[in-house]
């Protein structure tokens, strides 16, 4: 008789704007690649669901408006020219790596009717049955409260809860949260791991807005929120390192593990 197929961990990437260009002003083909090697090793064990930020860096690449990049409506402009062109990166880098990407646009109102909920289980699931790795962004073009603030922090922990996954993945540019005094006093220390959700709260920094993306920490621990209510495992990481996932899964780097 064979074995019967062993059930593989579900891991919910979100990656934001910051991780995505290395902090510069441009898409790293590298970081996708990076992120897509790292899937590609760990596909037996683990199958992935990706939430991406970045589509208004890419357009920016590729086009000017003659208009304050400000306005809540040129932002949503550079992501419906943006998404296109993220999508396809991300296609073409993780083709070359044996993979399969799909895209998925979800808006706010897709959570809040059981119909849509469903729908959308449905059809995740379907992909990655299929080994399609379905790469989820904001539907910018008709909701706005992402665009505005949280960087698609919120979107991420909400399509967690609702899958149900096994593991929320943040990736960002620190090393995890990091203690107030620690990050006052200019040598940032991790907080390594979470059991009371309310004394994080008076730990975080309410730092500045990251250089590309909407969210800062706060923005962060109102994701965090919602994935602790739903008993979703969740990790802070710094996506600019190399191996990131790896790194993490291994316990080789400083990062904030939520229970």
């Amino acid at each position: 008789m064979s074995k019967p197929e062993k059930k593989k961990k579900r891991i919910l990437l979100k990656i934001g704007s910051n991780t995505l260009t290395k902090e510069s002003d441009q898409l790293s083909r590298g970081k996708i690649e990076d992120i897509g090697r790292q899937i590609a090793a760990l596909k037996d064990d683990y199958e992935f669901v990706i939430v991406s930020s970045g589509a208004k860096v890419v357009a920016k690449q590729f086009v000017n408006l003659e208009s304050d990049y400000k306005d809540i409506n040129v932002k949503q402009a550079l992501t419906s020219i943006g998404q296109p062109h993220l999508i396809r990166i991300f296609q073409e880098s993780f083709r070359e790596l044996g993979l399969l990407a799909s895209q998925c646009l979800l808006s706010y109102s897709d959570f809040e009717k059981e119909v849509s909920r469903e729908n959308i289980r449905n059809t995740i699931d379907i992909l990655v049955e299929n080994e399609y790795i379905p790469i989820i962004n904001e539907n910018d073009t008709v909701a706005t409260d992402e665009i505005q603030f949280g960087d698609n922090d919120k979107l991420a922990a909400l399509t967690a809860a609702l899958l149900d996954v096994d593991l929320l993945i943040i990736a960002t540019n620190t090393n995890g949260i990091y203690t107030k005094e620690s990050f006052r006093e200019g040598t940032p220390e991790t907080i390594e791991e979470v059991d009371d959700f309310s004394l994080l709260k008076k730990e975080v920094v309410d730092d500045d807005k990251s250089t590309h993306g909407t969210g800062g920490m706060s923005s962060k621990v109102m994701a965090l929120e919602i994935a602790n209510n739903a008993n979703i495992e969740t990790w802070i990481v710094n996506g600019l390192e190399d191996n990131f996932i790896l790194n993490t899964l291994n316990k080789d780097t400083a990062f904030t593990k939520i229970e």
